[in-house]
């Protein structure tokens, strides 16, 4: 399992080279259910892996010109400021469990796990319902809604910091729709804010968990080499192809999830 978990790292940045996003919903099931961490330590390492590989991914797209600075600062701060606060106040203070309802007690690793498929859940139908763009001009005039813009960083922070994910799928349509940005200046703005609120939230979680360092390197190592081959990979098939595949994945490994916790487990 170990060595599946390894290849399965690759895979992790694979996705986000191929799609610009979706990496961090395989992070957490790989850590969990592959190399058998707890769901809270996993969810911490994820922001790190994440994180590193999105901040390695970034830099190709800003020097091409597709990343808006003014938008990820926008985005950016409250939905750092909301990870950091998330992972190192809220989530040691949730209680475990969480309730108990007669004989039934929902443990916080469980719910953490139930929240993520949820989230899985949710980010494959958007994939698999997505339309690709066909008339979507790569040079329109950037507009900020700024109130938007700082409450969609607001939630994207909290969900990241519950879940450990990056939250790429809810973040590209957000640029979309509020900054009007392109799609393709989308993905790469999105990757920027992924790595700069995954990393800083992770260091929120280093003073409250011991750090297994060689592993989370070797995992990110892995995370990073898999980014190349899926961004040289995505050159030659149609994005909303890829979109629509790995939505499919990601379903079918939400499903599970919610099978393993709610009757396997």
């Amino acid at each position: 399992m170990e060595f599946v978990g390894y290849l399965a790292s690759l895979f992790i940045g694979i996705a986000l080279g191929l799609i610009g996003g979706g990496g961090s919903i395989l992070t957490v099931p790989v850590l969990v259910y592959l190399f058998g961490l707890p769901p809270i330590t996993a969810t911490a390492y994820s922001l790190f892996i994440v994180g590193a590989t999105s901040l390695v991914g970034a830099w190709p797209k800003y020097r091409k010109g597709l990343v808006d600075l003014k938008t990820a600062v926008i985005f950016g701060i409250p939905s750092i400021i909301t990870v950091y606060a998330t992972r190192k106040y809220l989530v040691p203070a949730i209680p475990d469990p969480i309730f108990t309802v007669g004989g039934f007690a929902l443990g916080k690793p469980v719910a953490v796990m139930l929240l993520f498929a949820l989230m899985m859940l949710a980010a494959s139908i958007s994939m698999i319902r997505k339309k690709p763009c066909r008339d979507c001009p790569d040079d329109a005039v950037i507009q900020y809604n700024y109130p938007m813009i700082l409450l969609e960083g607001i939630l994207v922070g909290s969900l990241t910091g519950l879940v450990g994910a990056g939250g790429g799928f809810l973040i590209i349509p957000a640029l979309v729709l509020l900054s009007r940005l392109s799609m393709k200046m989308a993905v790469g703005t999105s990757l920027l804010i992924i790595a700069a609120k995954s990393l800083l939230g992770f260091t929120g979680d280093v003073t409250n968990m011991p750090i297994d360092w060689g592993f989370l390197l070797l995992v990110t190592g892995l995370a990073i080499l898999g980014f190349y081959v899926g961004n040289g990979v995505s050159a030659r098939v149609p994005s909303h192809r890829l979109q629509k595949g790995f939505g499919w994945f990601v379903l079918l490994m939400s499903l599970y999830i919610l099978v393993n916790e709610l009757f396997l487990c």
